[in-house]
């Protein structure tokens, strides 16, 4: 086995997999008496196949083959330590790993061997990218209309450009501050509603964005409501002159010159001279019927930013689309909007695909203002931030989170999205978001983590820079945000925190609770007064439909039972009962205390790093993975971990990456 496994992992890290034909000797000296020894009792020989798997059925690396998302599944098992069950006799680590390095083998033939590809669905902007890209092609100084959705206000302090965050920053808090969302705006547009979250995944999926009759005329109206607000001028508009404002001479030849390059702005390509002669006439009869040239040129604006080619993201072609598609791929995925001139200079000369300037274009990107916006749709969804803002911890046992008519939760989600961004733009390595030596904190944050009174400026908050030595703190699995929003308004939710590490940190959401399941009541009845919550959850340890998840959440939830239900440290229940944070994570890492558990995170680190690649590639491309991306995943991970595991050559090697190249997949065959 060892010989085996060797020439396998020796295979897997050169990039060159042995076809299929060739692994059939390993299938069968090592997975297949493996899956017979430790797998077919359950998936196989029993009266009930488990999970709808049936391993017997599996003859040859073939058979493996022809089902990459069943292959990913059984991967993803081992590789986590999932399978074989708690109570099955344990898989030998290097039996384990040489299982999981011929899987992956097989995988990456399977998914290089497929001829036929697909891509993101055809999908519109969410509402998020619509604002930028019309406040992009107007050049417009002001937003188009309020976004609660962007969690935190920036107050002048986001450079990119400078490499260095400023040691104190002023920032705000928007969804819980209502004196937040006011801001310059056009007066009178108002937005469609908030694009939601795709379960486990973000607002920019794809298959989650349609776009129905009605909110088609929604988007009519929208653009109508936009041209013609009252603040929709010179002042406000970086073109108003150059496209709004009438020539002295020959006004009616200047609107097709004018038009060509607007379209070409809007629609992310070179206009057709049909496409172009369309808008043209539109203005010419406007025009003939007495409408002043402002008008007619705002009339045929509100035409095109509600136009299918604007509002659609698409890829043309069999091999994913062109140089252009390519533009705007990078410019949404880096700024949520249309590419600005000079991607579409290179797209135009067919220069974006070549590897060093491609990389030069993600550099160039990361350093522009405009940036913010990808901190302002990520790490928030990430993180799963938006759930904060639904917990309210019972007054009467928190006082202290309650300050006027504002809540403690208002600096609380700033400081990991602070975090991420001086991770982003200072480039540190992504560990960082494990286990971080420094963070962003208000006084009120200084003064709650050590057990003080909230209290502070509801509106522009003062954030400095602070040193974290107590490694209880740091990183964003253990800060106050993510706590509270973890917990019930009375007690800690130990299953929920697990849930969330398992997807947030290792992108291995768990399958949803059965249905008769009932959850823990919110206070303990009396013969339960006198237990841990460990004690009152057991019971669900002991179905035998629930003990495959539970595996996997337990440890990572009861790791962060010492942090109460706002986030601060206890190590009592109330009924004076001691925390048990201990247990083993993912069966070789025990660990007695939150800084031994991080110490057992770190060491998984570069798994981590391809989970977190994951989201990324996921948000980069506006849909979800499946197994056939995970060779590129594979690639991406160890790339950036040669790299030291810094965050802005893992935003490269997405971009460099075959599925954001291509934006495909490979799909195997029926």
């Amino acid at each position: 086995m060892q010989k085996i496994t060797a020439i396998l992992i020796l295979a897997l890290c050169s990039g060159a997999a042995p076809g299929l034909q060739a692994q059939g000797d390993a299938f069968s000296k090592l997975l297949r008496p493996a899956f017979a020894k430790n797998c077919f009792k359950c998936h196989g020989e029993g009266p009930k196949v488990k999970g709808k798997v049936n391993l017997l059925e599996l003859k040859s690396a073939e058979d493996l083959a022809k089902n990459t998302e069943l292959l990913g599944k059984i991967i993803e098992a081992l590789d986590s330590g999932e399978m074989p069950p708690e109570k099955a006799p344990p898989l030998a680590a290097e039996a384990r790993q040489g299982m999981v390095t011929q899987l992956k083998a097989i995988l990456r033939q399977a998914v290089d061997s497929q001829k036929s590809v697909a891509r993101t669905p055809i999908r519109r902007m969410n509402r998020f990218q619509y604002n930028n890209a019309v406040k992009d092609l107007f050049q417009l100084k002001v937003e188009v209309f309020p976004l609660p959705e962007k969690m935190m206000r920036d107050y002048g302090y986001f450079k990119p450009e400078t490499g260095k965050m400023e040691p104190k920053v002023r920032v705000g808090s928007r969804p819980l501050g209502k004196s937040q969302l006011i801001e310059p705006r056009l007066a009178g547009v108002a937005p469609f509603p908030q694009d939601l979250r795709a379960e486990h995944g973000f607002d920019n999926r794809g298959d989650h964005l349609s776009l129905s009759p009605l909110l088609m005329e929604s988007f009519l109206r929208l653009s109508r409501s936009i041209v013609n607000s009252p603040d929709f001028n010179a002042k406000r508009c970086g073109i108003w002159k150059s496209f709004f404002v009438e020539p002295k001479k020959a006004p009616r030849a200047a609107v097709k010159v004018r038009l060509r390059g607007f379209l070409g702005r809007a629609f992310r390509r070179p206009v057709d001279d049909s496409t172009l002669k369309r808008y043209t006439a539109y203005v010419h009869t406007r025009l003939d019927a007495g409408r002043r040239f402002t008008a007619a040129m705002r009339d045929v604006a509100a035409g095109v930013i509600c136009s299918p080619r604007f509002l659609y993201l698409r890829e043309r072609g069999d091999k994913g689309g062109d140089d252009y598609d390519l533009a705007s791929r990078l410019s949404f995925f880096l700024w949520g909007s249309i590419p600005d001139k000079p991607l579409l200079d290179l797209a135009e000369a067919g220069k974006l695909r070549q590897p060093e300037i491609l990389g030069r274009q993600v550099a160039r990107l990361l350093k522009d203002r405009k940036l913010k916006r990808f901190c302002d749709s990520f790490p928030s969804q990430w993180l799963q931030l938006d759930r904060i803002i639904s917990v309210i911890p019972e007054r009467a046992d928190n006082q202290d989170f309650f300050f006027g008519p504002y809540r403690a939760s208002m600096h609380m989600m700033l400081e990991p999205l602070l975090l991420f961004e001086t991770v982003l733009i200072e480039d540190h390595p992504i560990t960082q978001f494990l286990d971080s030596n420094f963070s962003y904190r208000s006084d009120l944050l200084e003064k709650w983590y050590q057990g003080g009174k909230a209290g502070g400026p509801p509106t522009a908050i003062p954030f400095k820079r602070v040193p974290v030595t107590d490694r209880r703190q740091g990183g964003v699995i253990t800060n106050a945000a993510v706590m509270t929003m973890t917990s019930s308004s009375t007690r800690t939710k130990p299953i929920t925190r697990g849930a969330w590490l398992a997807t947030v940190i290792f992108n291995n959401p768990p399958e949803p609770p059965p249905a008769d399941v009932p959850e823990l009541s919110e206070k303990p009845t009396k013969k339960d007064e006198n237990l841990t919550i460990r004690e009152r959850l057991a019971a669900h340890r002991e179905r035998p439909d629930c003990a495959g998840c539970h595996v996997k959440i337990d440890p990572l939830g009861f790791a962060l039972e010492n942090y109460g239900p706002t986030g601060l440290w206890r190590d009592k229940y109330s009924n004076g009962r001691e925390v048990e944070p201990g247990g083993v994570l993912f069966r070789k890492y025990e660990f007695k205390n939150i800084i031994e558990f991080k110490d057992a995170l770190l060491a998984e680190k570069d798994r981590f790093t391809r989970a977190f690649a994951g989201h990324l590639l996921s948000f980069a491309l506006g849909r979800g993975l499946v197994a056939a991306d995970s060779p590129a995943l594979d690639r991406i991970a160890a790339a950036t971990i040669e790299k030291g595991y810094r965050m802005k050559a893992l935003v490269r090697e997405i971009a460099l990456s075959e599925p954001f190249l291509q934006n495909s997949l490979r799909k195997a065959a029926d």
